[in-house]
């Protein structure tokens, strides 16, 4: 005889499809950032690569400090004009006005060496001594801002100054007049990169940006002026200190809205492509040579760069 025994009944958790719902949002969501991180990383490339050419257009007519005044002036009027539309003119304070001004000096130094070195040596090679700025930051970090300074950090300044060594080159024909500009300008722009860490703690991007301009422009207006001799630019300059102007502003906006849409690992591999951009524009259009020293050593750089933001992210995980 046969005995039909009673199955166990299997407990079944109900599901909930807006779990799955909210999984496939989040996904769909970071996936959705990451592109428009992209695409503001386009404009900054963009940007950067432009100001570059339009600064070497200008060098036949005006100077350095010249192309920073009326650069300045531009952006000046940009940031008024923004600030009213946006009403944003209460955030503009004299609060830390020392650190502004500190700030703009090493920024207004660095830009001008830039601008200097802009003329000297291949784009690619000035670039390359952008993305070393970094590595200057964490040697500066703890002592200006008392961040520790972990072996891997170590390792990482230790790869980015090889780097350096390998787009320099100093033991094959020395230094190039442009070399030392371009490396000092580096430096000016990671204090100038410290000191905006200090001043975000407090200040709005609006009351940055309205110092970083008016500041800059007296700054330009005495230094090309002092002689009583300020050159104005000619019909065919114009577009150049325009685009110079509004790419200086667009470039650093660009930048800052990708890193707030998405992590620095994503975006500083994509802000690299301004390296093989630039070496193209340097190729086709001023006859430069694509250098394999200048790429390799970049790439040296970007790994040392890498490596930071990697050691930062697993340290706060």
């Amino acid at each position: 005889m046969f005995r039909f025994t009673s199955k166990k009944r299997v407990e079944r958790r109900p599901f909930h499809a807006n779990v799955v719902k909210n999984q496939v949002r989040f996904l769909l969501h970071s996936k959705s950032n990451t592109m428009r991180a992209a695409l503001w990383m386009s404009g900054a490339i963009f940007s950067f690569s432009a100001m570059a050419v339009a600064g070497r257009e200008l060098a036949s007519e005006l100077d350095t400090f010249e192309i920073m005044t009326y650069r300045s002036l531009i952006g000046f009027l940009i940031v008024i004009t923004c600030t009213g539309l946006f009403k944003t003119h209460r955030e503009i304070t004299t609060d830390r006005f020392g650190l502004h001004f500190t700030r703009n000096i090493a920024h207004f130094t660095g830009q001008n060496l830039w601008f200097y070195a802009v003329t000297l040596i291949p784009f690619a090679q000035l670039f390359a001594f952008e993305f070393s700025v970094p590595i200057w930051v964490m040697l500066a970090a703890p002592f200006l801002l008392g961040e520790r300074l972990g072996a891997l950090r170590i390792v990482a300044i230790i790869t980015g100054f090889i780097g350096i060594l390998i787009v320099t080159r100093p033991w094959m024909a020395g230094l190039a007049p442009g070399i030392i500009p371009a490396a000092l300008c580096a430096i000016a722009f990671a204090a100038t990169a410290v000191f905006t860490k200090q001043l975000t703690q407090t200040a709005s991007i609006t009351c940055i940006m309205f110092w970083l301009t008016a500041l800059q422009l007296v700054f330009g207006l005495v230094c090309a002026g002092y002689d009583g001799d300020i050159a104005l630019p000619t019909g065919t300059g114009i577009p150049w200190i325009i685009l110079v102007g509004c790419c200086g502003l667009l470039a650093h906006f660009c930048l800052t809205t990708a890193l707030k849409l998405a992590p620095a690992t994503i975006v500083t591999p994509i802000d690299f492509c301004r390296l093989p951009i630039i070496a193209i524009i340097g190729y086709v259009f001023y006859n430069e040579a694509i250098d394999a020293y200048i790429i390799g050593g970049a790439l040296v750089i970007f790994a040392a760069n890498y490596l930071n933001i990697w050691s930062e992210n697993k340290a706060r995980s």
